[in-house]
């Protein structure tokens, strides 16, 4: 069975991360959408909400599943069984750091990385320039999925 982590904060969930978990849909028998708790950042959705926004916007996928963890992500593949870790690229930036974490991945264990290209259309789409939107009370219904929908920040 191939099992893909796709791992992150989503805070919230983009269009762009969107675009990346469709996609991967056909690469994988399973796809575990994993929101890392980090006790020193502080996020604009709880941990709640993030999940929910992912699990609404997923719910007739039914080889997509949600989870939390904390840690390593190459852990949590261990404790899963999942032998890939499915990543997004937006730029040269994005290719640089996903290279460094990937070659410590595999350092550390047989974790394969996959890295896929985000479409032109999302590229420019990222959950800080989602949050600065929602901050200053811009439209941000055509960054993200319709899950994500706010009152007010």
């Amino acid at each position: 069975m191939r099992k893909a982590i796709f791992p992150g904060s989503f805070d919230p969930i983009t269009n762009g991360h969107y675009d990346i978990i469709k996609r991967g849909i056909p690469l994988f028998d399973e796809i575990v959408i994993a929101i890392g708790v980090n006790a020193e950042k502080k996020y604009m959705f709880s941990l709640e909400e993030r999940k929910r926004f992912i699990e609404e916007t997923f719910k007739d996928e039914p080889t997509i599943s949600v989870v939390t963890y904390e840690g390593l992500t190459i852990d949590l593949c261990k404790k899963l069984g999942a032998k890939f870790i499915l990543r997004g690229l937006r730029n040269p930036a994005d290719f640089e750091f996903e290279k460094a974490i990937a070659h410590t991945n595999r350092q550390l264990s047989k974790i394969e990385t996959v890295f896929l290209l985000t479409a032109a259309k999302t590229s420019y789409i990222s959950s800080s320039i989602v949050r600065d939107v929602l901050r200053n009370g811009g439209d941000y219904t055509v960054l993200v999925p319709d899950a994500v929908r706010v009152s007010d920040i």
